[in-house]
């Protein structure tokens, strides 16, 4: 007898698709709210039962009780964090790679996948000015994307560093370097040495000095510049950064999670100078290219020494390294082994599309973020605190303390007026707007504005 869990079920099928249509159908999306933990408990009470539920219970307390608490982060009002914005290509084609069980772990289960995900990658790679060969895989996200490269950093230093003296590693990073970066260091046991900067953005003159100055800079083997602060938007100096790194024969880095996105858009691709030169760089389509959750590319310069860090030896595993035949699992270039195949959303919404629909949509953004930046300046209770780089908006509203940005930020949830949560800028609580969805027009931000007077 066949197991009933693993026979096609038309009506719940119907069920299901039927939800799915009229998510994507939303327009705009709602944002929705947070939910309480003891309302959340009272839903959920006595639904895993030895005999199963009804699916269409289920998935009612799924819609209206359970989705509904959830801030919707693809929301045109959403301008906290970074937000997402998934093209509904995407999203419907990462239900197609849920329905066919696809992973992409190596070239011999999966060489489909990897060969679309290669693609995807080399567009990503090819923007970024990287030479012909550069690759790598999708990773979970930026997090995951700088953990594995930092390991292949910390790995490679002996080479780099041509037998030079030095026994504990350590990594230049900068005091903006995203919270994952100092995470990453500690895993692997690699000391950060941390450079101050100026103006909150890591230069080449900043990076050299500290250098020079430092007794140990031999212990020095790599550098992690950002493309995108998370907080503000910032660029570090890419090419001054790469020129101290090919000096002192430093593993360079890029973590443009949030930014990288960026390098799409003509308009700002001159703050990109010098990103060519990277070691390894992280972009994360999750965020600004419109792919759904959970999705970072992962880029080497050279993927031949991120293999050697990471292929994973087992007997069972021999059978995936075909020493005749150079063949390209994704599992060996990142911390991973089995992995979903989160690159293909992006695939699918990048061959249908075409990447002039993302330069376009990309500078949409940067366009509404200007428009933001200057309405700021022509209204009289709020000030611009400095003129975006991308897409974010630091701000304050004069006369306001820590607490009145709180209150603020939950009035505007619960009017579903916006999703837009403070920050901490040079010691201080100020308002922050994080744009990424094409569809947020500067009318929502004059609306957001309006609650501040």
């Amino acid at each position: 007898m066949r197991n009933p869990m693993f026979v096609y079920d038309e009506k719940l099928t119907e069920l299901i698709v039927d939800y799915c249509r009229k998510r994507l159908a939303l327009d705009p999306v709602p944002l929705d709210f947070g939910g309480a933990e003891e309302l959340l408990d009272t839903a959920l009470a006595g639904l895993m039962t030895p005999g199963g539920t009804d699916p269409e219970t289920v998935l009612g307390i799924f819609a209206d009780r359970l989705a509904t608490a959830v801030i919707s982060c693809d929301s045109p009002r959403f301008l906290s964090f970074i937000p997402a914005a998934p093209t509904k290509a995407a999203l419907l084609f990462d239900m197609v790679v849920s329905c066919s069980s696809l992973h992409g772990t190596s070239w011999l289960e999966a060489a489909g996948v990897v060969a679309a995900e290669n693609q995807a990658l080399a567009v990503l790679a090819d923007i970024a000015g990287l030479p012909a060969g550069a690759g790598g895989c999708f990773v979970a996200g930026g997090t995951a994307g700088n953990l594995s490269a930092l390991m292949v950093a910390r790995d490679t230093a002996s080479f780099r560093r041509a037998g030079r003296p030095g026994t504990t590693s350590r990594i230049a990073i900068s005091e903006e370097a995203h919270s994952s970066v100092g995470k990453a260091l500690k895993v692997i046991a690699v000391e950060p040495f941390v450079v101050a900067v100026h103006d909150h953005r890591l230069t080449g003159a900043a990076l050299r000095a500290a250098l020079d100055a430092d007794p140990h800079a031999d212990d020095v083997v790599g550098v992690v510049a950002t493309a995108g602060t998370t907080n503000a938007g910032m660029i570090d100096d890419l090419a001054g950064i790469a020129d101290v790194a090919a000096e002192r024969s430093l593993w360079f880095h890029i973590d443009g999670a949030y930014g990288g996105a960026g390098l799409f858009a003509p308009s700002v691709r001159e703050h990109y100078r010098g990103v060519e030169r990277a070691d390894s760089l992280v972009i994360d389509p999750h965020k600004w290219l419109f792919a759904p959750f959970d999705c970072a590319a992962l880029i080497y310069r050279e993927p031949r020494l991120a293999k050697a860090v990471h292929t994973q030896t087992a007997a069972y595993l021999d059978v995936l390294h075909d020493e005749d035949n150079e063949v390209w699992n994704p599992s060996d270039y990142a911390i991973h082994l089995t992995r979903r195949a989160r690159g293909l959303p992006l695939w699918f919404s990048l061959a249908v599309h075409g990447t002039d629909a993302y330069r376009d949509a990309i500078e949409t953004v940067l366009i509404t973020t200007r428009q933001c930046a200057a309405l700021i300046e022509r209204t009289a209770h709020v000030e611009l605190l400095r003129q975006p780089e991308l897409s974010v908006v630091l701000f304050r509203r004069l006369g306001w303390g820590p607490q009145d940005y709180e209150d603020w930020s939950a009035r505007l949830l619960a009017s579903q007026t916006g999703f837009v949560t403070p920050t901490t800028w040079e010691g201080e609580k100020v308002a922050r707007l994080a744009f990424l969805h094409p569809n947020t027009t500067i009318d929502m931000i004059e609306e957001i504005l309006a609650t501040m007077a």
